[in-house]
């Protein structure tokens, strides 16, 4: 199986990969066996020279007791930007058996923004021995990076970028580009700086190089700037870009001098991040992750099963009011989980896009009222018309017409309820600096299932008691 697959330099960068872009069992199965047999030629020239995410799926493929092993027997070969690919449990479990040496050797050839992410995690005595092993200079920008909030942008930016002043010409700039040696890896913009390192402009690359080399810089520079504050959210900095299509921003310190630079590669990651965090927010199961055991996973999801327990109890509670009637009448207790039910998914949907649009700013005191009206007038009408459904269901399945008229109106007066709960559940718990995503299941749910069961089983009741 091993020989099957050939060292980096004989094949596509696609080759391990197949046609779903899965890794092949064949080249898992052939590093698992260089591995076991200790052989680092052997591994170098299967899992050496991949890009850094095609290592980080090699690492979370094998077993946790393999995975430091790789890194070993890669040596120089491994680049340690492949453990940002990596989840957070993974990452810590892997720089925890590697030495404090290589961690510090590792993080040094990285960009500022990735060494910050995956020293960011540890525990402040690991952080600080790796810290004690990178030169002063380096040490201190690291430092300063793992100083700003988490989730900022002084965490997400890079220190290497390019700032000329607005009186140098086209010329002066682009030799300036070919001679120094401190320049970023990639780049897509330069940044007129003031006298104080304050930005008052950008060149992009395209337009450097149009542009005749006695052509003053401030001439084609573009003004308009979308400044990023090093403490500003990430999720802010990402709505930023995404709203005025950028690919790189500065970013300014407390004294307004320019200490860093934002690219669209890091602000794909925090999109991808921000939207995990908030779906895994509305299904109640916090930021664990596929790679958590068994027990660290179970921790997660008890206590919003245990505020779901409560919200249960309550619906159960409503039930006991009308015990008596669904004695009396087998066909209620047929009929009453299909109305909450019905609720319950017409409530997720609007809550759904509710959570979204107020995480991304759609949705707010501006439109507020129109979106309510909206969903309001979205319940009733599918309220009608699953009560017109579900009313003759009813009185054909029971040969009842009367029980066919109370479903029917349950079935309006519930989703007429998931609508609005819906909605202002969310609004609600945003006006009061909570997180929707996280709670806003819960309650959605309680509204539905209480008012569903209370308004199928009290008009039964109220009903068929006049008769």
């Amino acid at each position: 199986m091993a020989e099957q697959i050939a060292a980096p330099e004989a094949r596509s960068p696609d080759s391990i990969r197949d046609e779903r872009g899965n890794l092949t069992a064949a080249f898992v199965d052939a590093v698992r066996d260089a591995l076991e047999a200790g052989d680092g030629a052997r591994v170098r020239a299967l899992a050496g020279g991949h890009h850094e995410s095609d290592v980080g799926d090699l690492i979370e493929a094998l077993e946790p007791h393999d995975r430091a092993v790789l890194v070993r027997l890669l040596g120089d070969d491994f680049d340690f930007a492949a453990l940002t690919e990596l989840d957070e449990a993974v990452r810590l479990r892997i720089l925890e058996d590697l030495p404090a040496r290589e961690v510090a050797e590792g993080v040094r050839e990285l960009e500022l923004d990735d060494a910050v992410y995956i020293l960011e995690d540890l525990e402040p005595a690991e952080r600080a021995e790796i810290l004690s092993r990178i030169p002063a200079p380096e040490r201190a920008a690291l430092a300063r990076g793992l100083e700003y909030p988490e989730d900022s942008a002084g965490r997400l930016m890079q220190t290497d970028f390019i700032a000329v002043p607005p009186s140098w010409t086209v010329g002066q700039a682009i030799d300036h580009m070919r001679e120094a040696d401190d320049l970023p890896d990639e780049f897509y913009a330069l940044f007129v700086v003031d006298p104080s390192n304050r930005p008052v402009g950008t060149v992009a690359l395209d337009r450097l190089l149009r542009s005749k080399r006695p052509t003053v810089i401030s001439d084609i520079a573009e003004e308009t700037l979308h400044v990023v504050d090093a403490t500003d959210d990430q999720e802010d900095v990402a709505r930023r870009f995404e709203r005025y299509n950028l690919v790189s921003a500065p970013v300014v310190g407390a004294d307004a001098r320019l200490v860093g630079v934002i690219t669209v590669d890091d602000i794909v990651d925090v999109i991808e991040e921000e939207a995990d965090e908030d779906l895994k927010a509305l299904g109640g199961v916090g930021d664990e992750e596929l790679s958590d055991d068994f027990w660290t996973t179970a921790r997660s999801r008890f206590g919003w099963l245990s505020v779901n327990l409560v919200t249960a109890v309550a619906a159960s509670l409503v039930i006991g009011l009308f015990a008596d009637q669904l004695q009396q009448m087998v066909a209620l207790a047929v009929l009453m989980p299909i109305v909450a039910s019905q609720g319950g998914n017409a409530g997720t949907q609007t809550m759904t896009v509710a959570v979204r649009a107020l995480a991304t700013r759609e949705l707010g005191p501006h439109n507020a009222l129109r979106i309510v009206g909206r969903e309001l007038a979205v319940g009733l009408v599918n309220g009608l018309v699953f009560a017109v459904i579900m009313g003759v269901v009813a009185a054909v399945w029971f040969r009842l017409s009367d029980l066919g008229f109370v479903i029917a109106v349950a079935m309006v007066i519930n989703l007429v309820a998931a609508a609005l709960g819906g909605i202002l559940i969310p609004l609600a718990l945003n006006r009061l600096r909570a997180d929707p995503a996280v709670g806003s299941g819960a309650f959605v749910t309680t509204v539905t299932d209480v008012v569903g069961f209370f308004a199928f089983l009290g008009l039964a009741a109220w009903w068929f008691g006049l008769r």
